[in-house]
């Protein structure tokens, strides 16, 4: 463990979807306080679970008013009293007035370079003038490139990324994939950008999940949930259509999962003696890292727990409104990581059964071709440790006189 007392960290988590982004952010900061005694993060979310999580001493969030992706892409407020230009305008608020009082050395942005609809482009500014590195964290696949190069450059966010960050970060190896691939990125993007890798999870040590099964089991998950209908449906048919499956499964919802669907699949779970379906548990790795293999839809979180477990996985990846598990699951299938059934065959009960009567003896990741290094967090400590380092260097030197 280092130490960087007194260096604060500010992070942006937009979330309006699913669990993703607030995750890997609680995943970051959750490793720099554990890698350096004296630091100090703090996560701006706009999630409406963000409480529901567990947070390490010297890690807080601060909760902006959420705001949510419809099926057609859309954002509505989460309180629907309120119109989405005014919730915009309270979180923007919230954000620079966070960044004024906080005063962080470095400010970590998560996938959305100006935040949502813009929100953060006054705070970016702000913090610029006071000398705060800024960095864009980015995933590993972000979308289809001809789907992702639209939507950047209606925005501008090459020229945007270009004049405000200083860093680019991506979260998996350059050897994956490259989340910026067939988009007109200037060198000047390139040279600032460092593929960090994979982040590496580790089951909880201080706490055991109130989920705890006993024996074998699959884990299935949808992730947040709000778009996991078609996984959870296709697992309950094959079943229901093969009663003698080997291994109960664990299926988790999500906590975005509709409250529709959510009894129906309660309902059908309880009429099965070997499914269990549970909504939601803020100890994920724990139920990952005890299960016998993994059946999820291929989201970047759920993937890097995977990885790090060490687990067979079949994954039924979403192919709209983005390609990004699409994408994230061929390439890993092609590599040998995992194991896919695109959503159309998961439709089938049959082909389903199958696939999960089979998982639990298909090679893990570490005993197939594929070789990468889950070393992202400790990449990330590392880099982040010599901007702070820079940062008080530059600071103590003498200012020159005329």
């Amino acid at each position: 463990m280092g130490d960087l007392n007194g260096a604060r960290i500010l992070m942006y988590s937009h979330d309006t979807f699913g669990l993703g982004h607030l995750r890997r952010c609680r995943t970051i900061a959750h490793s720099l306080v554990e890698h350096y005694s004296g630091i100090t993060v703090l996560i701006i979310s706009g999630s409406a679970i963000a409480g529901a999580f567990d947070f390490k001493a010297r890690v807080d969030f601060v909760k902006i008013p959420s705001v949510i992706k419809l099926r057609n892409g859309e954002y509505t407020s989460l309180d629907q009293h309120i119109d989405l230009s005014e919730t915009i305008r309270m979180r923007e608020s919230i954000i620079r007035h966070t960044a004024e009082s906080f005063k962080p050395d470095i400010f970590i942005v998560d996938k959305e370079p100006m935040g949502l609809k813009g929100e953060i482009s006054d705070t970016l500014a702000y913090l610029k003038t006071q000398k705060t590195t800024l960095i864009l964290g980015l995933r590993d696949v972000m979308d289809a490139p001809r789907l992702l190069k639209v939507e950047w450059k209606r925005k501008g966010l090459i020229e945007k990324i270009e004049q405000a960050y200083d860093h680019v970060w991506v979260y998996g190896p350059e050897s994956f994939y490259d989340p910026m691939v067939g988009l007109d990125i200037p060198q000047s993007i390139r040279d600032r950008t460092r593929f960090v890798g994979f982040l590496k999870r580790h089951a909880s040590k201080d706490g055991l999940s109130n989920r705890k099964q006993q024996g074998d089991y699959l884990l299935v998950t949808a992730g947040g949930g709000g778009d996991g209908v078609a996984l959870i449906r296709a697992v309950l048919a094959a079943y229901e259509q093969q009663h003698d499956l080997v291994y109960k499964a664990l299926i988790v919802l999500g906590p975005y999962m509709p409250s529709k669907e959510r009894n129906e699949f309660i309902r059908r779970g309880e009429a099965l003696g070997n499914v269990r379906v549970i909504d939601f548990d803020s100890r994920m790795e724990e139920l990952i890292s005890n299960s016998k293999a993994v059946v999820s839809m291929g989201g970047y979180n759920t993937f890097c727990e995977i990885l790090s477990f060490d687990k067979p996985a079949l994954i039924v990846p979403r192919t709209v409104p983005r390609e990004e598990q699409l994408i994230r699951t061929r390439r890993a299938a092609e590599l040998g990581m995992v194991d896919m059934i695109l959503p159309e065959d998961a439709d089938d009960p049959r082909k389903m059964a199958k696939a999960l009567q089979q998982l639990p003896e298909r090679p893990k990741p570490s005993e197939r071709d594929s070789d990468f290094e889950l070393d992202g967090l400790t990449n990330v400590a590392e880099i982040l440790g010599g901007i702070v380092r820079a940062q008080r260097a530059q600071e103590a030197l003498p200012v020159a006189t005329v």
